[in-house]
């Protein structure tokens, strides 16, 4: 595999599919699951990332995961890139990026350890560990801000390892972590952290950005990617301006409205989007009357 070419794969926008459950038993919709990758197919989307956050990975068992991956997998149908997220222990993330790879998914993203205790050089060896048990190439999920960018650039010489969703909300430091990794070394740079930061991530180097707001409104998340693209500053803050209030709401409660946000917004509209599974709650009545307020501003119509 060409990864310098693969990696240019990730210039653009990066959807994380959302996983309906039941309303009473809270199991998957596999039918509705369907429906909604469809529906970021049919809106041009060209990665597909399956097990994301906003896909509730950490609500799904470890059997639930290989078979959101396999069922995403057989829907895109090769019609966009599918990145399959894995994680917990070294041997379950391996185990959960076989099966991936087996289904034939394209990449593995693999999320930050989640272990309470966690030093520079144990997180090397976490990741280097998978990517080298792989034969797909990964994405690193790189969110703890009190873990050093050092892991990264002692990881970005790896051939397979190419990209990086940065989760930190730190413009100079994400611009200096670029800056220093060298080019050389085909790493695609994804702002992880949606629409609301998109904007300050691709003016330091990022080349795409992750979101959720693409399975609600998608052309509205690629108004922003186009206008990044052109350069078209106007369009770009006009944009940022509108969506603002929408990421806004899904970091209230310390992010804790991340997903049930873009569930309920999709019902709303009459897509398929289901309940989320503990231990997030559905919405107040007071963030639903906002969010309502806000797609009827937009006029999205399904």
């Amino acid at each position: 595999m060409d990864y310098a070419q693969f990696s240019k794969r990730f210039s653009t926008i990066s959807a994380i599919n959302i996983v309906p459950f039941y309303p009473e038993s809270k199991a998957i919709n596999w039918e509705g699951l369907d429906e909604n990758v469809e529906f970021l197919i049919r809106h041009g989307v060209e990665v597909v990332v399956p097990n994301g956050n906003t896909g509730e990975f950490y609500a799904l068992n470890l059997e639930e995961a290989k078979q959101v991956t396999k069922r995403v997998t057989e829907v895109v149908g090769g019609r966009a890139t599918v990145v399959a997220g894995v994680g917990y222990s070294v041997d379950t993330a391996i185990e959960l990026g076989v099966a991936a790879q087996d289904a034939g998914a394209d990449c593995v993203m693999i999320h930050q350890p989640i272990h309470p205790y966690i030093t520079e050089d144990g997180a090397v060896a976490y990741f280097q560990k998978i990517i080298d048990a792989l034969d797909i190439p990964s994405i690193i999920y790189f969110k703890d801000s009190n873990l050093s960018d050092n892991v990264i650039k002692r990881l970005a010489p790896l051939e397979k390892l190419i990209g990086v969703k940065y989760a930190i909300n730190d413009v100079q430091r994400v611009t200096k972590l670029i800056r220093d990794v060298p080019e050389e070394y085909h790493i695609a740079w994804i702002c992880g952290t949606a629409e609301k930061w998109a904007p300050f991530f691709y003016h330091s180097g990022a080349v795409g950005f992750t979101s959720g707001l693409v399975n609600v409104f998608p052309e509205k998340s690629f108004a922003l990617l186009e206008a990044l693209q052109q350069g078209n500053q106007e369009a770009v803050w006009d944009i940022w301006e509108e969506v603002e209030a929408f990421e806004d709401l899904r970091a209230m409660h310390h992010n804790g409205n991340n997903v049930v946000v873009i569930k309920e917004a999709m019902e709303q509209l009459g897509l398929t989007a289901g309940v989320t599974r503990e231990p997030v709650e559905p919405l107040t009545e007071h963030d639903k009357a906002l969010l309502s307020e806000l797609l009827n501003r937009w006029k999205v119509v399904r």
